[in-house]
């Protein structure tokens, strides 16, 4: 899977559109191969990038979770800790 391709269920605040359609796109990028289709090709990937996304908002209006949702602030600073653990520390910026 692309790791840009976040988790999008279970969060406070649900996922947006926007969000969807992002990692959308980058399944569609993955499976085609290419990042900006050609003219040929263009409205093929880009009714690929709605059909996705219009299947992942049906998935996650579908599913059910018992679990309590996820806070996105407190997820995206577990992320960076295991990232600092992983890549080392970034310097700050001045």
């Amino acid at each position: 899977m692309c790791r840009n391709i976040k988790t999008l269920f279970n969060f406070e605040p649900p996922a947006t559109d926007s969000e969807i359609h992002d990692a959308s796109l980058q399944f569609v990028r993955k499976l085609s191969g290419f990042t900006i289709p050609s003219k040929a090709n263009e409205a093929a990937f880009e009714r690929a990038v709605e059909e996705v996304a219009a299947a992942a908002r049906t998935l996650m209006q579908s599913m059910t979770t018992t679990a309590e949702p996820k806070n996105r602030e407190i997820e995206a600073e577990r992320a960076r800790a295991r990232n600092a653990v992983r890549f080392g520390a970034k310097p700050e910026r001045v």
